[in-house]
């Protein structure tokens, strides 16, 4: 039987597959005992219970494989919001936090006006919960193509116990009629080049294609989303992206030449151009 110390020992076996080899096996070895993580180092000769030992070398045996920890443990935080991921969709990442963040700063929280707002492709409806939950006096609405990624959002809708979020299975705009309108659009579409060699690498590898890869150099998506939004939008509402850190001017270029303005764009922590959106005034 394994103690604590030896179990983390195990983390040479993640050399092959992870930048942080020893936070992986902390983590998956803290979800098989269910404890924080403080316990593994001041109880180091602590014995796991067989079922413990069996899951927690499950476990290490998917991440020696690579399969991504979200996936692994069925959860991921964002926002401070515990959700529910599987394969049908992308795995949050924190750099979508910049997203839900200029957001809040370019919505005025104004409880006295209803504001309507949608996120495009919303996947585990991460954005779209990271918002509902900061407004809830807003209604956001998760709009999301595929049948397996919205019943995951659906779920985790559920667990968040949320009602100010309305989900719809919609191909972007489709499901819509030029009656709803909205204040804020935001959007994680597939942005990446079908032939990127980071398809290849990391948790990539796990995530569905379609929400990845889109033609014409990865702006496909956005460009459909740019030339459609304006009839969905209110007068001086506001179209966010997510976007690949070379892809910032041609986004731009795209809101200007679709009648936005007061086009900006923000770097994420690494220094990266990550989110651009305009105004349509």
């Amino acid at each position: 039987m394994l103690t604590l110390a030896a179990a983390l020992a195990l983390s040479d076996r993640l050399k092959r597959v992870s930048d942080s080899p020893r936070l992986d096996c902390e983590v998956l070895l803290c979800a098989a005992l269910k404890r924080e993580r403080s316990y593994l180092y001041t109880w180091p000769e602590k014995v796991l219970t067989e079922d413990e030992e069996n899951i927690f070398l499950t476990h290490l045996a998917n991440r020696e494989q690579g399969k991504p920890i979200s996936h692994i443990l069925q959860e991921k935080e964002f926002w401070s919001l515990s959700l529910s991921v599987n394969d049908s969709t992308l795995i949050p990442r924190p750099e979508t936090e910049l997203l839900v963040e200029l957001a809040l700063e370019l919505m005025p929280d104004d409880r006295s006006i209803l504001k309507n707002v949608v996120d495009l492709g919303t996947g585990t409806g991460a954005i779209a919960f990271a918002l509902a939950s900061e407004r809830p006096h807003w209604q956001v609405w998760g709009l999301e193509k595929y049948a397996k990624a919205l019943a995951l959002a659906q779920h985790n809708q559920k667990r968040l116990g949320l009602d100010n979020i309305h989900l719809l299975r919609s191909d972007w705009f489709e499901a819509l009629t030029k009656k709803h309108k909205f204040h804020l659009i935001v959007s994680n579409p597939p942005y990446i080049d079908g032939s990127d060699k980071c398809l290849h690498q990391g948790d990539v590898r796990f995530e569905p294609r379609t929400a990845l890869v889109a033609a014409d150099s990865g702006l496909a998506d956005i460009e459909t989303i740019i030339c459609e939004a304006s009839d969905y939008l209110e007068e001086n509402g506001w179209l966010l992206f997510e976007h690949g850190f070379q892809q910032a001017e041609a986004v731009q270029a795209l809101l200007k030449s679709n009648g936005f303005h007061h086009i900006l764009t923000r770097d994420d922590l690494a220094g990266h151009p990550r989110v651009t959106g305009g105004q349509l005034i």
